[in-house]
């Protein structure tokens, strides 16, 4: 157990090194900006996205009924929403390039929510009236 753990950390060590190395190709300058986008990543997760999911979840725990539904519902829509989040802020798209984010991403991610929101109702539903019968 200990050499397959060794082994494990060995290899990750290396592919941490190697990508070191390929960004230090580009200079420093690349791998100061980077040092600066994770470091900012970091503070983003811990000082923004964390609390309002606590909060988010802490008030669904209180006022929902069908928690379980509530929280898979939310982790799948979380997921999905950081998932295209930089196609939903429009970072990268070009205007003389045509082709490059050039579909209603927000009208999608709108139409996948209210979807989502509305297969999470249908569970609820659902699992109210089994509740409810087999108590009868």
């Amino acid at each position: 157990m200990r050499a397959t753990r060794r082994t494990l950390g060995a290899l990750g060590a290396a592919g941490v090194l190697w990508g070191v190395w390929l960004l230090s190709d580009d200079g420093v300058d690349n791998l100061r900006s980077t040092a600066l986008w994770l470091v900012g990543v970091v503070v983003l997760h811990d000082a923004v996205l964390a609390p309002i999911v606590v909060v988010i979840g802490v008030v669904a725990a209180r006022t929902l009924e069908r928690r379980a539904v509530a929280a898979v519902a939310f982790l799948i829509w979380g997921t999905l929403t950081l998932a295209v989040a930089n196609v939903l802020s429009g970072v990268g798209g070009k205007p003389d390039m045509d082709s490059l984010l050039n579909r209603p991403y927000v009208s999608a991610w709108l139409v996948l929510t209210g979807t989502g929101l509305a297969v999470a109702a249908a569970a609820s539903v659902m699992m109210r009236r089994r509740h409810r019968a087999s108590e009868a």
